[in-house]
């Protein structure tokens, strides 16, 4: 027999983006909880609004199920002892298990006796238990943030205000931070009222007849509907971006879309100033036409009906008229300041204390970006650029309109600079320096503004070790991984002929120059590897094999181009040659015995055999060609190259007795197996990779 289960606890408003997650965690603890006591259930349904999480299972079995079990415990030679005693594990054993040595059974497994007990249980009623479960639950959901109400120890995402438990049509008896469970929720906060749910299957209904959609799914679909029968009666094409439809998801119970308009006045300020205003300080939907351009309305969701949508629309109208009065007053003020006046009222803001000012991060910006152009070989026409762009790259921090939007730094940097006169290659690597701002975002285009991004990213990152601030576990308050992972993927993206190690060296030396250094360079250079091989590591992962990745990372990722070349090229062999197998084999025995060598030069007077002969002939025909391709990166080439040993390998170790009695003789081939090795590792570690 079973019943359905409904858990739904009533909260303050929640901060819409907790909510999703509060929902995932409420329903999975419970799954687990039932699991875990060896009660059966059916299907599992999710609940939430910003005033609720709840969760609905159905077919919860009325009584835990009967556990017969056989514990397995130490083997017959620990559990005695040489007087044919229980040993102290034996009777651990026995108290670990509330059974006593005379339970005891030996069975026989693999060869060897263990020591085995029978255990029963009888289950109970789900209804007796099943309270102490979700209290048990409650006390262990944990939130982003958590607070604290009334007197209560009891730490939750907002205040509980009510909870309804019911198994079947059952109450569940609990009580925390002095509410008591039962069987009424509350409805839409103005437009429903307090109303019972009889059993858990009238959940969903009960509380739409009091306007909540409670079914996070169907209120999506409900919003994604009324903006698009918005977009076609009206022609327009309504920007929804995801994470701000999931916020407004989470922000109301009764969804209704509306629209309103502002004038056409704003839209001389920048596109990306006003669809920001709209985003993210009301929470409104941008409108765009067919061919992209804003047009001078929005697109908002209110909590609850239709009924004076007019009245709704003036007021969110006036709220949005403010803020883009806002947008358009400090807009104009920032054109009345001159970029030399910004830069030098970056010299009073703190990047950090240890780290100087801003303005002393734009001087290091600028000294790293001039050394990597040169070092890229950059033609002076485009270093002058790159020199300028990196001096002003930061200049809009000071002016109003990022103070009141810090999201459009870069954004207005390359407007002003635009307007200020700049070049456009300029004004645009203002912009672009800054990306990829987070994963998934555009790499710069221009070569001006990818050096610059990379002399900016490598100052923060190399000034935070410098002075011991590494990411551990979570903590990355400066997002050193993020910028990191940028770096990496613009050195890809251009193919830069640039290595991380002259990368580290270049901004290590700046900050020796402002500042000095708190740890030593060798310190700060070994961590600055490792930390960067993890993200070459992970760019590698999303699309090439474990063990793949492995090989071609022990070879080195200096160069990161090479890495991903070389890293490809093996996957393609390994996932094509049908022979690759037995060539990497033939590798394995040449690493296996050069890992034996003392001396890597091969006397060619000491070569005795013709397949010792055969062997130094192949590898000397290919060597310089083999370097050569892995230099220009033709990483393909050169592992083509490579195999082309196989046969005389296998030839080789076919004929020829390496470890021979002539010490002259052993040495010398010991030592051509070493120099063909030389060559195998400076691909990959062909040994790591794992085969079928």
């Amino acid at each position: 027999m079973s019943k359905d289960l409904l858990f739904e606890i009533g909260l303050e408003e929640m901060p819409a983006r907790f909510i999703r997650g509060a929902m995932e965690q409420l329903s999975e603890r419970l799954v687990k909880w039932l699991d875990d006591s060896v009660i059966t259930h059916g299907s599992v349904l999710s609940y939430a609004s910003p005033r609720r999480l709840a969760v609905l299972i159905k077919g919860v079995a009325e009584k835990q199920e009967d556990v017969h079990e056989e514990v397995k415990g130490p083997s017959r030679k620990i559990a005695l002892d040489e007087n044919g005693e229980w040993s102290k594990a034996a009777l651990g054993f026995a108290r670990s298990q509330g059974a006593t040595p005379d339970q005891f059974t030996f069975k026989d497994l693999g060869g060897t006796e263990y020591v085995y007990v029978s255990k029963s249980r009888t289950g109970v009623e789900t209804a007796s238990i099943v309270a102490e479960g979700l209290l048990g639950i409650m006390h262990a959901m944990n939130f982003p943030k958590n607070m604290r109400w009334g007197n209560h120890d009891f730490k939750f995402v907002r205040p509980i205000r009510w909870i309804v438990a019911l198994f079947g049509s059952q109450i569940i008896e609990l009580e925390i931070t002095g509410v008591k469970s039962g069987n009424v929720t509350r409805g839409h906060r103005f437009l429903g009222q307090d109303t019972v749910i009889s059993e858990p299957a009238n959940y969903v209904e009960a509380l739409r007849a009091e306007h909540v959609i409670v079914d996070v799914n169907e209120r999506q679909k409900l919003i994604e509907e009324q903006i698009a029968a918005l977009a076609s009666e009206k022609d327009w094409n309504i920007a929804v971006k995801d994470d701000l439809l999931e916020e407004v998801l989470f922000l109301v119970e009764t969804p209704t879309a509306l629209y309103g308009k502002f004038e056409e006045s704003f839209l001389n300020i920048p596109k990306e100033v006003l669809i920001t205003s709209m985003r993210e300080h009301q929470r409104y939907f941008p409108v765009l036409n067919n061919e992209g351009g804003l047009l001078p309305y929005f697109v908002t969701v209110r909590n609850g009906n239709a009924e004076h949508l007019d009245t709704i629309s003036r007021g969110n109208e006036k709220v949005l008229r403010a803020r883009l009065s806002d947008a358009k007053f400090f807009y104009e003020e920032d054109q009345k300041l001159q970029i030399k006046d910004a830069l030098s009222k970056l010299e009073s803001i703190v990047f950090h204390e240890e780290l100087g000012t801003v303005g002393d991060k734009v001087r290091r910006i600028r000294r790293n970006a001039e050394k990597l152009s040169h070092l890229l070989g950059v033609e002076s026409g485009v270093a002058e650029m790159i020199s300028r762009t990196a001096e002003i790259c930061k200049f809009d921090l000071v002016t109003q309109m990022v103070g009141e939007f810090p999201e459009l730094q870069g954004v207005m940097g390359e407007d002003y600079a635009r307007k200020a006169g700049e070049p456009e290659t300029v004004a645009k690597a203002v912009f672009e320096h800054y990306q990829p701002r987070f994963a998934g975002d555009q790499v710069p285009a221009s070569e001006i503004g990818s050096i610059v991004s990379i002399a900016d990213k490598i100052d923060t990152i190399t000034g935070c070790f410098s002075i011991g601030i590494i990411p551990t576990g979570s903590q990355d308050p400066y997002g050193l991984r993020r910028q990191a992972a940028g770096i990496v993927q613009i050195i890809l993206e251009h193919k830069l002929s640039v290595s991380l190690n002259d990368i580290f060296k270049i901004s290590l030396e700046t900050h020796a120059n402002f500042h000095g250094l708190k740890r030593t360079e060798e310190e700060i250079m070994r961590d600055l590897l490792e930390f960067f091989g993890l993200r070459v590591k992970r760019t590698l992962s999303d699309s090439l094999r474990y063990d793949v990745v492995e090989a071609v990372i022990a070879a080195g990722y200096d160069d990161v181009v090479s890495v991903v070349q070389r890293g490809d090229a093996l996957m393609d062999a390994v996932t094509n040659q049908a022979d690759f197998k037995a060539t990497v084999e033939s590798f394995g025995r040449v690493s296996n015995l050069a890992a034996k060598a003392s001396a890597m030069k091969v006397r060619f007077d000491l070569l005795s055999d013709p397949a010792e002969q055969q062997l130094y002939d192949t590898w000397r025909s290919m060597t310089e060609d083999y370097r050569s391709k892995l230099t220009e990166r033709h990483e393909a080439k050169a592992l083509n190259l490579l195999g082309g040993l196989q046969s005389s390998i296998t030839n080789f170790f076919d004929k020829v007795m390496v470890m021979a009695d002539d010490e002259e003789i052993r040495t010398n081939r010991l030592a051509l197996l070493a120099a063909i090795d030389e060559d195998l590792k400076a691909f990959a570690d062909f040994g790591k990779l794992v085969w079928a």
